[in-house]
């Protein structure tokens, strides 16, 4: 009912840049929320950047002064700006939404996922 694409990744060397994409699409009433999360090898997914309708933006503590993640309503897109990239930031990232679905007269909110782009970072 609900589709995110993330688009982006790829491959960058320390201290460059890349910017991470997700749309959503489908049968929307409203999207509360939009974000990123990363996993890398061996490790636990987490939580990078959140950002809700009115604005306000929480970010890892890792990230944060380098990353920084905005939203378009109209569009129900949100991306992700990722400067002086580390290699530790090398992972799978992966577009997360809050998402009520049109049609649902309980407006009841579920949580859709991107299937994820590659980020690599290393020289």
């Amino acid at each position: 009912q609900v589709q995110l694409l993330e688009s982006g990744g790829g491959l960058v060397q320390p201290g460059g840049s890349l910017r991470l994409s997700c749309a959503a699409s489908g049968s929307i009433f409203r999207v509360n929320a939009m974000g990123w999360y990363r996993q890398a090898p061996g490790k636990q997914r987490e939580l990078v950047a959140v950002i809700i309708t009115g604005g306000s933006a929480s970010y890892v503590d890792s990230v944060k002064g380098r990353f920084t993640i905005s939203r378009d309503n109209a569009k129900n897109t949100v991306s992700l700006q990722m400067n002086s990239l580390k290699p530790e930031d090398t992972a799978v990232y992966y577009c997360n939404a809050r998402v009520v679905p049109n049609g649902d007269p309980w407006r009841r909110e579920s949580t859709y996922w991107g299937q994820g782009t590659q980020v690599t970072v290393s020289s």
